[in-house]
């Protein structure tokens, strides 16, 4: 005779292996229990044992369903470590995140509407859609044309069409010295030289674009003026109105990357200054979630058409799902509650570094959810990186965002975002007591 237990066990290796998946409706328990050959008792203490484990969701008047399997438990941060702790991969999310967004799509899953939804659309999107993106991306006073925005289906799909649509292969691209990784491989895979431009505690300094434009023509400049990744430094206003200055005499388009601007959001872009010289590209996967993604670009009007075609000519235009989901969840303010959120979350996260890292060089904004960790000597990061590996916690070396033949700092990246703050205190309390250490003391014999 089977008991409740061992049946419990069979569904919940289903659920982990992937034959029962998220939102999947388990039959009703009379029928489980037939196809089980158990009493219908003990069919109802399967379901109970399933609920207690959290891997189902009891519905009234709908049944039950097999839920998200939940956040795993904190891993031990001893070597060998059971699982690894990311703090390379950095989206926030706070705990009211699904119950928002749930709440948010109930009007686009009715039939008729979501039968719209999964109209295809091209890159201009629509209208209504467009005013929407323009009432989300504004900030510091700036809120751009809708007429000018365009749409892909990410961040990164943008910043792709936007590079693809500036700068011909075997061109040159200006880059902050320390810069985002994934514009290195677009680059690579463009065939676009990359040029080093040196920065400072304030950021990009505006005479490098100038003398790396004397030394051959730059045909765009790709700058991060809000805290920048990896170094969080927000460039002060009079920094962004001398590099537009510098943009606007040079006549070379910037390609501004406002990602994270949404954290700082009381800081206007260097789109507001130089709007005929500056292509901005943002998108919801910090703000509201990965799982559902959607870039946006904004153009100035004479380059609007190239850059929607290089959208189209790449596949790199939106699903109409995500703009409709983008459109109802800023509608209803749940973007907004989820930006206010995130914002308050970073700056508990920064806390939790400052408390672990406070006696170390590290470099960082109350706002952001990274920072920047200048390594004690005499760790070098490579090797930093390998021990922090072996207790189990993953993070970025500074040769990751460096560019070109430049040496890499000695530094490394803390992604604060991914993990539980629980987690997030231990291993950063785990890499302080690391750093302390001498790298020799970690070889034995």
């Amino acid at each position: 005779m089977k008991d409740y237990q061992s049946v419990a066990d069979t569904v919940a290796e289903e659920i982990r292996a992937g034959v029962r998946r998220p939102g999947d409706r388990l039959p009703p328990q009379r029928k489980f229990a037939q196809q089980h050959g158990i009493a219908n008792s003990t069919a109802t203490r399967v379901y109970q044992e399933l609920a207690r484990r959290g891997l189902t969701l009891g519905e009234v008047g709908r049944g039950t369903f097999v839920r998200a399997v939940p956040r795993a438990s904190a891993p031990a941060l001893t070597e060998p470590a059971g699982s690894r702790i990311d703090l390379e991969l950095n989206y926030p999310v706070v705990s009211e995140q699904a119950a928002l967004l749930a709440n948010g799509l109930g009007g686009l899953l009715r039939p008729d509407v979501l039968g719209y939804a999964l109209r295809p659309v091209g890159a201009a999107g629509v209208p209504a859609v467009r005013e929407s993106a323009a009432d989300l991306l504004a900030r510091g006073g700036w809120r751009p044309d809708p007429a000018q925005v365009l749409f892909a289906g990410n961040g990164r799909q943008a910043i792709s069409a936007v590079v693809t649509a500036l700068v011909p292969p075997g061109a040159r691209l200006g880059v902050e010295e320390l810069t985002y990784p994934v514009i290195k491989a677009i680059a690579t895979r463009l065939g676009i030289t990359l040029v080093p431009l040196a920065m400072d505690a304030a950021g990009l300094i505006p005479e490098a674009v100038e003398e790396a434009h004397r030394s051959g023509p730059l045909h765009a400049v790709y700058v991060q003026p809000t805290l920048h990744n990896p170094l969080s430094v927000t460039m002060p206003r009079e920094r962004v109105e001398h590099l537009s200055d510098v943009l606007l005499r040079s006549g070379i388009p910037a390609i501004e990357d406002a990602i994270w601007a949404f954290l700082h959001d009381e800081v206007p872009p260097l789109a507001s200054l130089a709007p005929e010289q500056t292509v901005l590209v943002d998108s919801l996967s910090k703000r509201i979630a990965p799982g559902l993604t959607l870039g946006f670009v904004v153009a100035p009007g004479f380059l609007v058409g190239e850059i929607a075609t290089s959208l189209r000519s790449g596949g790199w235009t939106p699903m109409r799902f995500a703009l409709e989901a983008a459109y109802h969840w800023q509608q209803d303010g749940t973007v907004k509650a989820l930006v206010q959120a995130k914002q308050r979350e970073a700056a508990v996260r920064q806390e939790i570094a400052a408390r672990h890292l406070g006696g170390f060089a590290v470099r960082s904004d109350p706002r952001s959810y990274h920072c920047w960790w200048q390594l004690p000597r005499p760790w070098r990061a490579d090797t930093f990186v390998a021990a922090a590996a072996r207790h189990g916690i993953g993070v970025v070396p500074a040769a990751a965002f460096t560019v070109g033949n430049n040496h890499a700092p000695n530094a490394i990246r803390l992604g604060l975002a991914s993990p539980q703050t629980d987690v997030l205190s231990q291993a950063l309390a785990t890499l302080a007591e690391l750093a302390r250490s001498a790298p020799d003391d970690l070889v034995t014999d």
